[in-house]
């Protein structure tokens, strides 16, 4: 775009009405063309994607060209002839070269040839390239410059046909907005250039065209960036999503619901500031004869059952570790307390979950703490519970060992009794 001829109209025109109705058509053009910087300033905020850029510098050169091309820049600048025509050559350079960056990056990678999308940079330079020389030197070649100058663009517009008739063909999403809104802005540029080319044509700007096409550019160029903006939150929303999943998945026991060991120890000094400065190691006492007597299936119903009932206090959070071993973090000053009455329920529970046994299933324990705000780490108050429980052990299972201030409880456990008469009855009367 170029200006090739001016001429001087008498002073009742610029208050004609036709030169209102301009006026006012090109204001509501341009307000309209200043509507998606906004719209793209809140997007990039959350989704901070280049095409967005590229889309609000495309809307920039446009909404210049508007100014720089019609009776806006008499009006506002009204700046010199040599000087209007260097600005609207810089600035067509500009929005060719910004409308092939934005194509560039918003064309969804896997839905362009590798070859036109690095092509699309080639046209960005090129376009700049001839606009800056053309601006610098316009009488180099007077005679065919400005034709030179139209013609030289034609490559880029093949570029562009094919970039996204490709992605079209690739089911490219992008591509559906940006071929309804290049549509007008293509056949103004078809127009240009067969007018410009062809000696015996009249040198056309469709200016009414190009305006239009301007319009219809942004505002579906516009439509397409916030579609792909939802896209792409979907998109990120469900890795998120399957991210936590998976962290969910790897933290997770998957036999009985509680959370792992590499879930206690990456939230063990969370659990910590949350009170919980007791820690006991709960080991099912001769679960290998379950496994051994009934199977697998039956000692995994009963891994289960341990599992639900360790979860019933709102106090205590449980965790299995591997087998038959369990952690529990308790916190309040009744700890040891709760502990035990966790640990006094599993017969019960399991009683009722597999009455197949014939025999109660118990559980020995070890228990150590710390004060909330000593410095300790899970290994640490682990191995001294782990002793406990070891010691617990020795000392004839189904018992606890502690290091809390409340002397603990061993055999002396009345649901033992109860669950041990729930089996014999079950046993009785099958």
């Amino acid at each position: 775009m170029t200006l090739e001829r001016a001429y001087l109209s008498p002073p009742e025109a610029a208050a004609g009405p036709d030169f209102l109705r301009s006026l006012v058509f090109l204001s509501v053009l341009s307000g309209m063309l200043s509507m998606p910087l906004i719209f793209n300033a809140a997007f990039y905020r959350v989704l901070r994607e280049p095409f967005v850029l590229w889309h609000s510098a495309l809307t920039l050169s446009l909404l210049a060209t508007i100014l720089t091309s019609s009776e806006l820049a008499v009006v506002l600048v009204d700046p010199p002839a040599m000087t209007l025509s260097w600005m609207t050559t810089m600035i067509f350079g500009l929005t060719v070269a910004s409308g092939a960056l934005f194509t560039h990056s918003f064309i969804e990678p896997s839905h362009m040839h590798p070859l036109l999308r690095r092509a699309l940079i080639y046209c960005a330079v090129w376009a700049v390239l001839l606009s800056v020389f053309h601006a610098a030197f316009p009488f180099v070649a007077r005679p065919i410059q400005s034709t030179a100058y139209t013609a030289a663009f034609a490559p880029v517009l093949v570029i562009f046909f094919l970039s996204v008739a490709d992605a079209l063909r690739r089911g490219s999403r992008a591509a559906k907005f940006q071929a309804i809104g290049y549509i007008p802005m293509i056949m103004s540029g078809l127009v240009r250039l067969i007018t410009g080319v062809v000696p015996w044509l009249e040198s056309n700007d469709a200016m009414l065209l190009f305006y239009l096409g301007c319009a219809c550019e942004v505002l579906f160029t516009t439509l397409g960036v916030a579609d792909r903006f939802m896209t792409i939150r979907r998109q990120r929303d469900k890795a998120r999503f399957e991210a936590d999943a998976l962290k969910s998945i790897s933290e997770r026991d998957a036999l009985t619901g509680l959370l792992n060991r590499r879930a206690i120890e990456q939230n063990f000094e969370k659990c910590r500031d949350e009170g919980y400065h007791a820690l006991a190691v709960l080991d099912l006492d001769h679960f290998k004869a379950i496994n051994d007597a009934h199977g697998h299936g039956t000692g995994d119903a009963v891994l289960k059952a341990v599992g639900e009932v360790l979860q019933t206090d709102p106090q205590v959070r449980a965790f299995r570790l591997g087998g038959e071993e369990f952690v529990l973090l308790v916190r309040g000053e009744d700890a040891q307390l709760r502990a035990e009455r966790s640990r006094q329920a599993i017969p019960s529970a399991v009683a009722n979950a597999v009455p197949c046994l014939g025999h109660p299933v118990t559980a020995s324990m070890g228990i150590s703490d710390a004060p909330p705000n000593a410095d300790v780490r899970f290994a640490e108050l682990y191995k001294q519970a782990d002793k406990l429980l070891y010691d617990a052990k020795l000392s004839g299972r189904n018992r606890t060992k502690s290091t809390l201030s409340q002397k603990p409880r061993d055999d002396a456990n009345p649901m033992i009794d109860g669950a041990v008469k729930h089996a014999r009855s079950e046993k009785l009367s099958s």
